[in-house]
């Protein structure tokens, strides 16, 4: 009894901030998980809406999805859902573009933080557009991918400099050109391991690591949701959570990107 009652006086101190955000953690990581993409998109898009500065989010998402990936990671490699030529090629060039990334949000977030906001915004709501157009396409006929070092590059520089971007950016353009959905997901989680690692360590090194309460909650929801999401890997139907989380992410970015912009 005395454990029960301690479980009931620690529900009623957890405020609805902190289970907001062990929400947006676990929804997050539910999508990334089992399509590849979405705990940056998701995480960001809720961190900018409660009105957190632009460095300490990607800082803040970083550092939880490094702990939440990690989980993620391990729950798809147990599962053998890695493609091992393709994460040879992507590994180093994430984790160098991450870092840059990361630098450049460090020096420029704060004194521009007025023209960045909009910006991501913007970017947020591009992405979920992306996200609609993927819902509507089929996967390719395989052909090669060329240049996939830069490709990883570029997204995880990306990734690091908006808060989000590595999925929507890597994982569709691999299925785009033909690649199994399931060693794509699978390889692209392995690797956003690696690169948020990068990201983070630059973050804290840089910054440091505020917002702690936000950083908490990402990492419990996500950590709860890593193995179930691996598990469901090319089992759940694709399209209709794509369009559902792109269009969440186009209205939550358009009002964002609308009340951001100075008239």
């Amino acid at each position: 009894m005395t454990i029960f009652n301690d479980i009931i006086e620690l529900s009623k101190n957890i405020d609805q901030s902190l289970f907001m955000m062990i929400l947006t953690g676990f929804f997050a990581q539910m999508i990334n998980g089992s399509m590849g993409m979405g705990f940056g998109l998701v995480s960001t898009s809720v961190l900018l809406g409660v009105g957190i500065p632009l460095p300490a989010i990607s800082s803040s998402v970083h550092t939880a999805e490094f702990l939440a990936c990690g989980a993620s990671a391990y729950s798809h490699y147990k599962l053998k859902n890695v493609n091992k030529k393709l994460l040879k090629h992507m590994l180093v060039p994430a984790v160098v573009g991450s870092i840059l990334g990361a630098v450049l949000l460090s020096i420029l977030g704060k004194e521009y933080s007025e023209y960045v906001k909009p910006l991501i915004a913007g970017y947020t709501l591009f992405l979920g557009i992306r996200l609609l157009n993927k819902a509507r396409s089929s996967q390719g006929k395989k052909r090669p991918v060329k240049r996939v070092g830069w490709l990883a590059a570029i997204g995880a520089a990306v990734d690091a400099f908006g808060g989000c971007g590595w999925g929507p950016l890597v994982t569709s353009t691999l299925i785009a050109k033909g690649r199994a959905p399931k060693y794509v997901v699978g390889t692209v989680n392995i690797t956003r391991f690696f690169l948020t690692f990068g990201s983070t360590v630059t973050f804290f090194i840089m910054i440091g690591v505020s917002h702690w309460k936000a950083v908490v909650g990402l990492i419990i929801g996500g950590i709860i949701a890593a193995p179930i999401a691996a598990r469901l890997v090319g089992k759940i139907p694709a399209r209709p959570m794509l369009l559902a989380v792109g269009i969440l992410v186009i209205i939550w970015s358009a009002y964002l990107l609308a009340h951001s912009i100075p008239f």
